[in-house]
This record gives structure tokens, C-alpha cells and sequence, in this order.
């Protein structure tokens, strides 16, 4: 555990080169419940923050997976919805099957025949209310979510939220740099949705999550 979150961190670099202020979170694709699988989300004190309890082995196969807070509240769901013959997967406020909760953000995957210099894995759409106060909050998700190498952009290609190795602890914990603006909860559901895209299904989810997934 103390690999996981330990209590003196080293510094990290600034995110993106913005001067933003930025939280810095520790995320361990494990929960701390018995026969569950999802996330254990520390700050940078080594303090529980988020967490994410599905039970049973199948979670991938699950519509929705949902972020909570440290007591069990929801904070954000991540419901995956079909679309003809793809997939994008919305991020709500809260409990989605609360009545009046709104979607927040669209996270579609990246398709394309071509070869590209920079990794285009997913791009994030504002909805609702967030979609109609600025159409340049748009964001774009570049790198390799299996080599814990990616970052969330926004329109100008300034970096929002950085996911980032942790070395000497295996692919299973790394780091979530997350700037104010974006927040540390949404930029944890962005994670939900990038690894429901990007582990795959079937098989062992730790060997999947090595792979480096690009356009197909």
C-alpha cells in the first residue's frame, strides 16, 4: 500500500505549461472491496478521495459505471449508449437514474484508417448546459491510455488533465493530473470511459490494458 499512495510525493512537473493550479491524484484500478473490481482514487496525501465499486468480474459488460465519493455518494455516472454501429459513452451529474440529473460531457472514440503522428484516442463534447456557454470547451484525448501516456486537450491544445506513469508499480496505479477548470471528478470520469474503451473485453483485463491502442 505504501507504493500506492505514499505519504511524501515527488514533485510534479506543471500540467501542460498553463500556470494552472492542478490536484494530483493517485489511481489504483483495484477496489478495496471484497469480490468487486474498479478504482481506488487517492489525493496527494495519501487520502482516500474517489472510489469505484462494481461487483462481479463482468464490470466491463455493465451499462454504467459510477464514480463515488469517499462515503458512497454518487458523483458522476459514465453510461455507455449505442449509437447506430458505434459507441460513446455520456458522463452525468451525480446518480444518473436520479430524475433531472443532466449529462455533462460525450466521450466518443477515435476511428480512422490513417496513420498519425499524434494519438487522437477520444474526443469530449460539452452537453447540456456546458455546451451552451462556450463551443470551444470541446477537448481532445491524445497519447496511449495503455502506456499511462495521454493527455486531455483543450481547443487551443493546452493539457486539462495529463494521465501519467507511476513507475516501479506496474500499470495498475499511475497518475491523474487534473487542472481547476476541468476538476478532479470529471477528469476521473474521463479515465472511467477511457478504460471501458480501451481495456477491451474478455480475457484478462491487466494483459489488455498493456496493449496500445490507436485508430481500430
Amino acid at each position: 500500500m505504501a507504493k500506492v499512495h505514499p505519504n511524501a510525493m515527488a514533485p510534479e512537473p506543471a500540467i501542460g505549461g498553463t500556470g494552472e493550479e492542478a490536484e494530483v491524484l493517485t489511481v489504483w484500478r483495484k477496489s478495496l472491496l471484497f469480490n468487486c473490481d474498479g478504482f481506488t482514487v487517492f489525493d496527494a496525501k495519501g487520502n482516500l478521495a474517489f472510489r469505484v465499486d462494481c461487483y462481479g468480474s463482468s464490470w466491463r459488460r455493465r451499462a454504467e459505471v459510477v464514480l463515488m465519493d469517499v462515503a458512497g455518494k454518487p458523483l458522476l455516472t459514465v453510461r455507455r449508449r449505442r449509437i447506430s454501429l458505434s459507441e460513446q459513452w455520456v458522463i452525468y451529474d451525480g446518480d444518473a437514474t436520479e430524475p433531472e440529473r443532466k449529462p455533462l460531457l460525450s466521450v466518443r472514440r477515435h476511428v480512422s484508417l490513417r496513420a498519425s503522428s499524434k494519438k487522437a484516442l477520444a474526443y469530449v463534447t460539452p452537453l447540456g448546459s456546458a455546451a451552451e456557454r462556450s463551443s470551444s470547451a470541446a477537448y481532445v484525448v491524445e497519447g496511449s491510455y495503455g502506456h499511462r501516456a495521454c493527455a486531455v486537450r483543450d481547443a487551443r491544445g493546452d493539457a486539462v488533465a495529463e494521465v501519467r506513469r507511476k513507475e516501479s508499480v506496474g500499470d495498475d496505479v499511475f497518475r491523474l493530473v487534473a487542472e481547476t477548470r476541468l476538476g478532479a471528478p470529471l477528469a476521473m470520469g474521463l479515465v472511467i470511459a477511457l478504460d471501458e474503451m480501451f481495456a477491451g473485453r474478455g480475457g484478462s483485463a491487466r494483459s489488455l490494458l498493456r496493449r496500445t491502442w490507436s485508430a481500430a
